[in-house]
């Protein structure tokens, strides 16, 4: 979890890799409403959230379902931005052996980063809306790592820690 520019999905397409587990990112569920407000550069909303977070629920209970974690075939890294405590706990709702991770970087490396993936529908501009939204979670609920770090060390050690 974290802002955008953070690192979800190469920081979990590389974890997913690692256990051999299937990686899914989350902006690739969005309704093309919510892409649509987002690249209008519209932060989006709880009523926008809502019905995503609820269809990520629902992957996450299909993937949990097909078999166990341990054994790779379960297995899911989802990058989402799960900003608040209320959309981690709608994401992960009646979902077992959760690990959460939660990418963090300074506003300027955020900025830079995405200002150099051009083509995204997540413009710049929406960052400061994101920093806004953000509850950054407990040390108690969430691995907090920090998103400068090289991703093949954030990767092992996220794996290490689950």
């Amino acid at each position: 979890m974290g802002v955008a520019g953070s690192g979800k999905t190469t920081v979990g397409t590389a974890l997913a890799q690692r256990l051999g587990w299937r990686f899914v990112d989350a902006d690739d569920h969005h309704p093309s409403a919510n892409v649509d407000k987002m690249r209008r550069g519209i932060p989006l909303d709880d009523d926008d959230r809502g019905p995503w977070l609820a269809a990520l629920n629902d992957l996450l209970r299909t993937q949990q379902a097909s078999g166990p974690a341990g054994a790779g075939a379960g297995g899911v890294v989802l990058a989402c931005s799960a900003l608040t405590r209320a959309y981690r706990e709608r994401l992960t709702a009646g979902i077992e052996d959760v690990a959460v991770v939660h990418l963090r970087g300074s506003p300027e490396l955020l900025a830079t980063r995405l200002r150099s993936r051009p083509g995204h529908f997540m413009p710049a501009d929406l960052l400061a809306s994101q920093l806004a939204t953000l509850e950054e979670p407990l040390a108690d609920d969430a691995l907090c790592l920090d998103a400068g770090r090289p991703v093949a060390a954030l990767a092992q050690q996220i794996a290490s820690s689950i």
